[in-house]
């Protein structure tokens, strides 16, 4: 008999926002991300995560870099960490950039970590449950 793994009870509360313009990296980190049990919300551009950052105060927000519609992730973040009456969310920017400067340009941005596409589920997983636990 096998079972499914249980998510450690503070994750259940939680909500992380999903912000990518494609559907299926949206698709795909739903389901890396579902065993955590938290809240999965999602969001297809920078304006629409901003709206959706304010409205809901997710505790860790995973935003692609390159979206369309005017507002790329690096443009997000700083708006996120400008903004000083919301709880600081965990941010890691997802993107198929990895220049060293473009990892840095996310840093400078305000992101916690920078991840690269093609990304490891578990390894997001774990920055995540790590990032609730610091």
């Amino acid at each position: 008999m096998t079972t499914e793994p249980v998510p450690p009870p503070d994750m259940a509360a939680k909500r992380i926002l999903l912000v990518d313009d494609q559907e299926d990296i949206r698709l795909l980190l739903r389901l890396a991300l579902a065993p955590l049990g938290a809240e999965l919300l999602l969001a297809t551009n920078g304006a629409e995560a901003l709206r959706m950052a304010q409205e809901r105060r997710p505790d860790v927000i995973i935003l692609d870099v390159m979206m369309p519609g005017g507002l790329d992730g690096y443009q997000v973040c700083r708006s996120l960490r400008a903004e000083t009456t919301t709880p600081r969310p965990f941010i890691v920017l997802l993107s198929a950039k990895g220049q060293q400067r473009d990892i840095e340009e996310g840093l400078r941005a305000g992101a916690d970590h920078y991840m690269l596409k093609p990304f490891s589920p578990l390894e997001l997983n774990d920055l995540i449950m790590r990032s609730q636990t610091a």
